[in-house]
């Protein structure tokens, strides 16, 4: 057998010397404050008990999907739960994806076509960004959360596209709540743009479901905008604490998809365990008083940043992500490292995942967190910022 190459050798030693070489690590017993678990629901004994009991009560007993949901794979179950997922976000059609990952990619891999522009917040996730890279779409960023930046960028992409005789179709992306930030766009302005100029709106919900509006139905639903965005993408491995996605949008999106969203035709459909704990999480989402528990959690740092003058140091948010902006890898990792060994899972987030110079802690806050943890999480990080 040949060697390790060269080149993949260089790229791994070149992480390791900007101290932002990954690695996996065992799941400590120490205080969250790491995880998307925002509302506990991943560690529910009910939603476990009440899924299990709700596959036997079915009579169900099958371990897998046997295949594609266009072979063999799509269960009774997938049409019961999208029925579901329509209703509790005023949708005219849902389709469930493997992932949030695979609902990015294979959304804009497919819709956005040849001829068209995508515009996208300069901080969107990962996986959008992968979907945009295996798309036939011009594609161009804006500054983040910025609306004369988006105008300026769409006036520039349609002078240049004047002399052309196809039909331009323009993509607006952005996120409900940022997942290295923790902010949120002002959605009613991006809204009222889209439709002003024509453009189709799509929004990533993936930290704001569970969290924002009635029962956690997320920012869009909380602000009365369903009709006016064309595709939403809501996770289930965040605050539902399962597994899972769905794009929300008309029927037409949805056929679309089923025939040329390669992320759902080729891939192995979700086994029933999975497509029952989103059915009974969103049934959980309806009575639980967990998300009361994480606004007011929420309230409660925001204090303790101004008491503990702090509040400089943090990305403005009122969602369940807060990030302290502290430069440079080595810097971060040692003040993460300290925190950490006193039993509170804080993360730091390295560059390259964010700009160099913006390297930080992400708090992720949860309805679990007790108010002793949030102080002293807080204190603690005063303490080693001072050093």
């Amino acid at each position: 057998m040949n060697g390790f190459p060269k080149k993949l050798e260089k790229r791994l030693k070149d992480r390791e010397d900007n101290m932002a070489l990954r690695s996996l690590s065992e799941q400590a017993a120490v205080i969250d404050f790491a995880s998307n678990d925002y509302i506990g629901f991943s560690s529910s004994k009910l939603i476990f008990d009440n899924t299990h009991k709700s596959l036997i009560e079915k009579g169900i007993h099958q371990n897998g999907a046997t295949g594609s949901r266009l072979l063999s794979g799509n269960h009774p179950l997938y049409v019961e739960t999208e029925t579901m997922l329509t209703t509790f976000h005023n949708a005219e059609a849902a389709l469930i994806f493997n992932s949030g990952y695979d609902a990015n990619v294979g959304f804009f891999s497919s819709v956005p076509q040849r001829g068209d522009i995508i515009l996208y917040d300069e901080f969107i996730h990962a996986s959008i960004r992968d979907g945009i890279k295996m798309s036939n779409a011009r594609s161009y960023k804006f500054n983040h959360n910025d609306i004369d930046d988006l105008k300026q960028r769409l006036q520039q992409t349609r002078e240049n596209k004047k002399s052309s005789s196809e039909p331009l179709e323009v993509y607006v992306v952005t996120e409900s709540v940022f997942s290295m930030d923790g902010d949120t766009p002002d959605l009613g302005a991006f809204s009222t743009f889209c439709k002003e100029n024509k453009c189709q709106l799509i929004i990533d919900e993936a930290h704001a479901t569970g969290v924002f509006g009635d029962n956690g139905v997320g920012l869009v639903q909380q602000l009365g905008l369903e009709d006016s965005v064309f595709a939403r993408i809501h996770t289930f491995g965040k605050a539902m604490g399962c597994h899972g996605a769905a794009i929300l949008g008309s029927s037409e999106l949805k056929s679309y998809l089923v025939n040329f969203a390669r992320s759902f035709i080729y891939t192995t459909g979700l086994p029933p365990h999975s497509l029952v704990t989103i059915q009974t999480a969103l049934i959980e989402l309806q009575t639980t008083l967990e998300i009361e528990k994480l606004k007011q959690n929420i309230l409660f740092f925001q204090q303790k940043l101004e008491e503990t003058k702090q509040r400089s140091l943090f990305i403005e948010s009122n969602s369940a992500i807060h990030c302290c902006i502290i430069s440079g890898n080595e810097k971060i990792k040692k003040i993460a490292s300290q925190i950490q060994e006193r039993g509170f899972d804080v993360k730091p987030i390295l560059s390259p995942t964010v700009p160099d110079g913006k390297e930080r802690l992400r708090f992720c806050l949860h309805s679990y967190n007790t108010k002793e943890e949030l102080a002293e999480v807080l204190e603690l990080l005063a303490t080693f910022t001072k050093n």
